[in-house]
């Protein structure tokens, strides 16, 4: 038989820190504090395990269970001195749950439980202060009749109005009747009637009596804290925060000692250091006269922990160091031996109780990036951890706060956002909304800061989207062009914000009954996907002087090599100054795109219009110049590091002239009417582009184009070899899926190599030739590939694509749901899908490597800056990981900690 409950108090305990998984991890660290020797009021852990059997047993609590409670709360009465029921002398608990990852406010709590008609009396003569018994009694019926008599039974209240609120009304009404500011005005008397109010209410909204039995409350509460376990605001957090579905939650089950029994009495919450900088002070807030839900609701502005942490809000309030010197520091003591405890900042939760001090939580506290960058340099400075745990502390995503402006998260707290899409692109813009590239580019011109809003991106909006200091979809993925393009600048980004609707010919935006006028003022947080009306804060994002130092701490223990995706000398050159190894992805086709592109971009159209080999003969010659001058000043930049360059891979539709100024433009150059020209893009039209006429295969369809841009690869080389540096240029093919394919183009390669040699009479030019493994058929093929590419690079955007059947750019309208119903855990264009995609790696990679045991293998799809993908990457063997330019950083620590685990 399975045992469930474990104990803890008067020093002693059942269990400890080491189980967390069992006890969750408020009632692991419970346990700790009470054998640590810590004022932690007597009580009980009903296990995670007990959680996964009740929901087994369809929502039913082990029989097994209600003697051990029996048992337990045996104990805990004779620790407190006190019986839970007993009308003379009557213990009060509360129940909370916990899980082993924190989910702070996502489950239930019940404070007060066995407070009842024949308990009242009794504690009322205990304590003399009828007015706390009846403040006591009034929480309890709100929170029971919310938790466990509405939420835990899943009724829905009409038009939002849940029981709490109907309680809350009548509370507010007896306030504003008697001119209360306070809930402490209200006086024994009225919170006696109003108890009774609130429980005819209750009858009449529910249909059922609140009950008066202490061991119904506490069955009830224990029932209702395990349902919350799968409740909406649960669900949300863990689909988040990738936290698995079968963990469950314990419940605590705990003595009440009580914060609001008058003057001397207090809760409050404190952190052992600041939780946004980091700074070595004790942080924190309490209440007097008041239970802990007071201080996290918000209803009173709560007094600072101490003097040193006033601020203009609160400076007029009295510090606990202040009202309580002896308490505080008392606690300031506590603070010190948790910290060196459990060698990391502590989130705590205390109540006083008439001048006696009590602790009720300790947590790991949740931090900004930047704190927590301090915090881990302080405290290995301090000798609290060593320098491998000064590595691990960082949660790699928390760099991405330190390297770009973001929304205010106070400002955010009191405002609603308008709409919510996918976090594309990182930190905030705030800015007026246009719906064309060519207003934006205007608008930016004349100084204004712009937001391009589009129903989706396309390569001709790419001068606008540089212009916008932030870019809103209503269509899209992850892996879209505006997500692509937008994380590559590190510029601000949502795609797939359904909610919109755009009328660019209008030039509207309307989300609900709201309408938006082209300069109307929006803010966007990309990097959770929020949108808001009108100008909100910013915090500016400014580099930690402490930063490089311990990106350079980090960079001893990693294997894993990381590079970037840049397409220009800008990027390069970001890129390097955040630490990148050298380009793992350099898109040729983004010259057609960016800065001072109309001209290459028009000669580019003239030769995918071309029909006579004549024809496009002449285009490329004309575009070989531009496309040599690119290559070249992106290499220079990354002198003596290596520089992936991938062949020409989007389908040819993309470049398409839309407008009829171009069409006409173009009808001129190539001397043939308009409609000509209409008729030939239509015919290069294809049902499915992302797997048509596109990469290699363009290139063995029109070899003349490959072998341009290998000449551009090879004469930009030469002459920086000429002029003294050392470029390292590696030719990647895109779109394989057997190895013909590369001896057809490595054919090429070789013959303009030697051409290239003789024209600049040199003897070498140091290169690699290899391809983007991004077909499930290349990956198992990977052996006969490697039998002519020195290199692969897994593009993981398209093999996730391929693999799942998913098109990344229309997954936006489904992936919510598949994250909802638990089909998928993640999205797998955002983490790398490990049980198939990284399976097809893990076979290349084995398959390559006993063709060619010294094959280079890398990553350059979005993955390259996902942590678990970048640990991924480092188990199967990969050399590096290639991401953009912001999140190189991110790939680095992630590499280095993934080493440090593997150890």
């Amino acid at each position: 038989m399975s045992i469930y409950i474990y104990g803890f108090g008067d020093g002693k305990a059942d269990g400890d820190a080491s189980k967390k998984d069992l006890l969750g991890g408020k009632g692991a660290n419970l346990a700790e504090m009470a054998k640590l020797g810590l004022p932690v009021p007597a009580g009980f852990t009903i296990s995670t395990e007990c959680c996964t059997d009740y929901f087994k047993s369809g929502k039913q609590l082990p029989q097994s269970l209600y003697a051990e409670i029996d048992t337990a709360m045996a104990k805990i009465e004779r620790s407190m001195k006190m019986k839970f029921g007993d009308p003379d002398n009557p213990l009060l608990v509360s129940c909370r749950s916990g899980a082993r990852s924190s989910m702070p406010g996502m489950m239930e709590t019940v404070l007060n439980v066995g407070l009842c008609s024949t308990t009242i009396p009794g504690l009322i003569k205990n304590t003399g202060n009828e007015w706390f018994v009846y403040d006591a009694y009034r929480r309890l019926i709100m929170m029971y009749s919310d938790v466990v008599m509405e939420k835990a039974e899943g009724i829905e209240p009409r038009d939002g109005m849940g029981i709490r609120i109907h309680l809350e009304i009548i509370m507010n009404e007896l306030k504003n009747d008697l001119n209360y500011e306070t809930d402490t005005d209200i006086s024994a008397l009225e919170m006696k009637t109003l108890c009774e109010r609130f429980k005819r209410k209750i009858k009449e909204t529910l249909g059922s009596e609140f009950p008066d039995n202490p061991r119904d409350q506490l069955m009830g509460s224990i029932g209702a804290v395990f349902k919350s376990w799968n409740g909406k605001r649960a669900l949300s957090y863990r689909r988040i925060e990738h936290i698995p579905d079968d963990w469950g939650t314990a419940v605590n089950v705990q003595s009440m000692v009580f914060g609001n029994m008058g003057d001397k009495s207090a809760t409050g919450v404190a952190f052992s250091r600041d939780p946004a900088t980091g700074d070595n002070n004790f942080y924190g807030e309490w209440l007097p006269n008041a239970q802990g839900e007071d201080v996290v609701a918000g209803i009173r502005t709560p007094n600072p922990l101490n003097n040193t942490t006033k601020s203009s809000h609160n400076r007029h309030l009295p510090s606990l160091e202040e009202a309580m010197p002896g308490i505080y520091q008392e606690l300031a003591q506590i603070r010190t031996t948790l910290e060196h405890h459990y060698s990391d900042m502590q989130d705590i939760e205390f109540t006083i109780q008439q001048g006696t001090l009590y602790m009720l939580q300790c947590r790991v506290g949740k931090r900004t990036g930047t704190a927590a960058l301090n915090m881990a340099m302080d405290m290995f400075d301090e000798g609290i951890i060593d320098e491998i745990t000064m590595v691990t502390r960082l949660n790699p995503k928390q760099l991405d706060e330190m390297l770009h402006p973001v929304v205010d998260p106070e400002a955010e707290k009191k405002t609603t956002p308008l709409a919510e899409g996918l976090p594309a692109g990182p930190g905030g813009a705030i800015g007026q909304i246009v719906f064309t590239s060519e207003d934006a580019v205007r608008w930016a011109r004349t100084g204004k800061k712009v937001l391009l809003v589009r129903d989706e991106t396309n390569p001709e909006d790419i001068e606008g989207m540089r212009a916008a200091v932030g870019i809103l979809t209503a269509r899209g993925g992850m892996t879209s062009h505006a997500a692509l393009v937008a994380r590559g600048w590190g510029k601000c980004c949502i795609v797939g914000a359904a909610a919109f609707k755009i009328n660019p010919e209008q030039r509207k935006l309307v989300i609900g009954s709201k309408v938006f006028n082209e300069g109307d003022v929006l803010t966007l947080n990309g990097t959770r996907g929020l949108v808001y009306e009108g100008e909100l804060m910013m915090k500016k994002a400014t580099e930690n002087s402490r930063f490089k130092a311990f990106m350079n701490v980090a960079d001893r223990y990693r294997r894993l090599k990381v590079r970037t995706n840049a397409d220009t000398p800008e990027d390069a050159a970001r890129a390097l100054e955040f630490g990148a190894e050298g380009i793992g992805l350099f898109r040729t086709e983004h010259m057609f795109y960016g800065a001072d592109s109309a001209r290459p971009l028009f000669l580019l159209r003239k030769m995918i219009l071309s029909k006579s080999i004549d024809e496009r003969r002449r285009a490329l010659d004309e575009l070989f110049p531009f496309v040599k001058q690119e290559i070249q000043a992106t290499l220079a930049v990354m002198d003596e590091k290596p520089v992936t360059l991938r062949l020409l891979d989007p389908p040819l539709h993309e470049f398409v002239p839309q407008s009829l100024e171009n069409q006409e433009e173009l009808s001129r150059e190539l001397c043939i009417d308009i409609d000509e020209i209409k008729k030939r893009s239509l015919d290069l039209t294809e049902s499915n582009p992302m797997m048509g006429h596109r990469g290699v295969r363009l290139g063995i369809t029109y070899p003349e184009i490959s072998a341009m841009q290998i000449r551009a690869i090879f004469e930009a080389s030469a002459e920086l070899i000429i002029q003294g540096k050392n470029p390292l240029p590696e030719i990647m093919v895109p779109v394989t899926c057997n190895e013909k394919e590369l001896l057809f183009v490595k054919n090429i390669s070789e013959k303009v190599y030697q051409e290239t040699l003789e024209k600049y009479k040199i003897t070498a030019i140091p290169h690699q030739f290899g391809t983007m493994i991004e077909i499930p058929r290349a990956a198992l093929k990977a052996d006969r590939m490697a039998e002519h590419a020195e290199f692969f690079s897994f593009g993981t955007n398209d093999l996730t694509q391929m693999t799942f059947g998913f098109s990344r750019d229309d997954i936006g309208s489904f992936m919510n749901d598949y994250i909802d119903n638990a089909i998928l855990d993640a999205d797998p264009f955002e983490t790398l899908d490990q049980d198939a995609v990284g399976r097809l790696i893990e076979i290349s990679v084995a398959l390559g490597q006993k063709t060619r045991p010294d094959i280079k293998l890398g990553i350059c799809g979005e993955h390259g800056g996902d942590p678990a993908s970048v640990e991924f990457c480092h188990r199967a063997g990969l050399t590096y990981v290639s991401c953009s330019p912001y999140r190189v950083p991110i790939a680095r620590l992630a590499a280095a900690q993934a080493a440090i685990k593997e150890a």
